[in-house]
């Protein structure tokens, strides 16, 4: 790749992009990065969820078009892509939580394979010159069937899903792939699929960073629940630089890149949860945690991404190992803690990143 994260940083000056789930913590966090990019951005989703929330203490709606919708409205869906008349497409809007998935199996199919059938839905009834170039839809690692076993996962293995977001998810997939083949000939729409990423502006519930956190910071024990699993771990930053040099080449070479992309670390720096925490620990200058193993949901002990495909064909390299990535995250809910003006921190940290 060029000296940058991104392959053609100047792709995005004044691109319409319309972005789903920009309220969420990749979504907040690829909106900045589209508007110091000079994209007009477009986000459609939710209103943000709990306080604090990135959206809010990032002011990310002083730089989009924002559109407060739910991606079960097919109607709200087909008028916010009218409005965005969007050159790329990110997908990011989802029901993303293992366990909410669990306790809500029917919102989350219909947020994550339903929602994503209206938005392409839309893309397709839209057609002609103002179709977009390139849509990616981001899914999850989580969308293999589970095997048991700790084989890195290629994007051509078998798609499963042993609990309702993985299965919602996988579902998701096989919309995406059915509409590529159906209604996109030159191919271009790909899907993403992340390992977990970490990173500031975070607080979904039942996500092992932001539990630390909010357990850090008012002197409480943080508890695991799973300790001894195995995760892809990896910061947002080079998560939204896969989705953005994606999309670049996506649009230049629809036929070839129209596919599923895997994104993650090296396999040698996957780690278990407990390794990680006690890394965010020492990063912190201090924490204390507990273990109380949960099984009341189903979750897979290992999970590891191959990413060779995204490294060889894009040639994306992560810019963070996991305790730079720790010590970034660290950095992020400090200032917060301290009571910084996370606006003006937020874009001053992700413009060092894309431009360096």
């Amino acid at each position: 790749m060029a000296a940058g994260p991104l392959t053609e940083p100047a792709f995005w000056q004044g691109r319409s992009v319309l972005l789903t789930g920009h309220t969420g913590f990749v979504g907040g966090w690829l909106a900045l990065a589209l508007c110091q990019l000079g994209a007009r951005v477009t986000g459609f989703a939710l209103p943000p969820e709990g306080d604090p929330n990135l959206f809010t203490l990032a002011a990310i709606d002083r730089d989009i078009h924002s559109i407060m919708g739910d991606l079960r409205d097919a109607h709200a869906v087909s008028a916010a892509v009218e409005r965005a008349a969007p050159e790329v497409v990110f997908h990011l809007a989802a029901q993303p939580l293992v366990r909410a998935a669990h306790a809500r199996p029917v919102e989350t199919f219909e947020v994550n394979l339903l929602g994503t059938v209206h938005l392409l839905e839309a893309l397709r009834r839209g057609g002609g010159p103002g179709a977009p170039g390139a849509t990616v839809v981001m899914t999850t690692d989580k969308v293999y069937r589970d095997a048991e076993s700790a084989t890195p996962f290629r994007e051509d293995d078998e798609l499963g899903g042993s609990e309702p977001y993985s299965a919602s998810k996988a579902a998701a997939e096989f919309a995406v792939a059915a509409y590529r083949r159906s209604y996109a000939p030159g191919g271009a729409l790909a899907t993403l699929r992340a390992g977990n990423i970490l990173g500031g502006g975070d607080w979904g519930p039942d996500r092992i960073i932001p539990d630390a956190v909010r357990a850090f910071l008012k002197d409480e024990t943080l508890v695991l629940r799973n300790p001894a699993a195995i995760r892809p771990w990896q910061h947002v930053n080079d998560v939204l630089a896969g989705a953005l040099s994606l999309a670049e080449a996506l649009w230049r070479d629809p036929q070839g890149i129209g596919t599923a992309w895997n994104f993650g670390p090296p396999l040698e720096q996957q780690c278990t949860v407990e390794e990680l925490v006690r890394a965010f620990c020492d990063a912190w200058g201090g924490g204390t945690y507990r273990v109380e193993p949960r099984d009341d949901v189903p979750e897979t002990a290992v999970l590891k991404l191959d990413s060779s495909r995204a490294r060889d064909s894009l040639g994306w390299r992560r810019r963070y190992d996991l305790q730079s990535a720790i010590r970034e995250t660290v950095a992020w809910y400090k200032a917060y803690g301290e009571g910084r003006d996370m606006a003006a921190h937020s874009r001053t940290a992700l413009a060092d990143f894309l431009t360096t």
